[in-house]
């Protein structure tokens, strides 16, 4: 009981002095490891990475991936500095590859690393639809959403040693039980609806920057209907998926897109 008990502080105690607030939505965040920690074994990572697939340079779709990225850089940017975050981003190193690889998939590492895969690209189509991919997985870094992932884990982990030991002393069908029980609770009740809503708050700040960059966020809805159409019958429900359907997310993008375009306009850009 008292080993519980000192868990149990522990874990209050983590709660309460671990948190950084979101410059997006304006939440409190976990961040139990700083960025002084993972940034640079993110951007290790990402330089392997691209020693072990082969990077696509000097062509059209290459130099695309690279300006737009470069233009949703900007409007975070711009975002970022009215909004009283100056140097925000001071620690970010940013680099945009073409990767060759038929998955369709991109990803921004934290501190603006992006890969995108050339098998993205049909389904992109257009610099809106690869702008709408890049201002989600742009979104992700901003948002610290690794950052999040990493200390939701720890938190999970270390939920599981107070019930190892709250059970200790049980038998050992009993143990297994419990924390078969805990994980599958986490998981499902406290993971995954963490992580879409991650997901639904990248496609938020996304479309953000991507209309203050001046792509129309209307063809937001266009690239996921894409999307939907390419995965029609594919992946696990929503609830026990990392992210939201697309049905969920087009809705969420279509009350969001007046938003989107406001804050456009508070920097000059404008959609017919």
């Amino acid at each position: 009981m008292k080993k519980r008990n000192i868990i149990l502080s522990i874990f209050t105690i983590v709660l309460l002095f671990s948190c950084s607030k979101n410059p997006f939505t304006g939440k409190k965040t976990l961040a139990l490891v700083s960025n002084s920690q993972i940034l640079p074994s993110a951007f290790q990572q990402y330089n392997q990475f691209l020693t072990e697939n082969k990077v696509i340079t000097g062509t059209v779709d290459a130099k695309r991936v690279e300006t737009i990225g470069t233009k949703i850089k900007v409007a975070a940017e711009k975002w970022l500095n009215a909004n009283g975050q100056v140097g925000y981003l001071n620690d970010y190193k940013w680099e945009y590859k073409l990767v060759e690889d038929k998955a369709v998939n991109a990803w921004c590492m934290p501190g603006g690393k992006i890969v995108f895969y050339t098998g993205i690209l049909p389904i992109c189509k257009d610099d809106a639809g690869m702008a709408t991919v890049m201002g989600h997985e742009v979104s992700h870094a901003l948002a610290n959403h690794g950052q999040q992932r990493m200390s939701a884990g720890m938190l999970q982990q270390l939920g599981a040693v107070g019930v190892g030991a709250a059970v200790g002393n049980k038998s050992q069908e009993t143990q297994q039980i419990a924390m078969t029980a805990y994980g599958a609770a986490t998981q499902i009740g406290g993971m995954l609806p963490f992580s879409r809503n991650h997901e639904s708050e990248a496609d938020m700040i996304g479309l953000t920057l991507m209309a203050i960059a001046g792509y129309n966020p209307d063809e937001a809805v266009l690239f996921w209907g894409r999307m939907s159409a390419n995965s029609a019958g594919k992946g696990p429900p929503e609830f026990m998926s990392t992210h939201p359907s697309d049905a969920t997310r087009i809705a969420n993008l279509k009350k969001l897109i007046p938003q989107a375009k406001a804050e456009a306009a508070k920097f000059g850009v404008t959609f017919k």
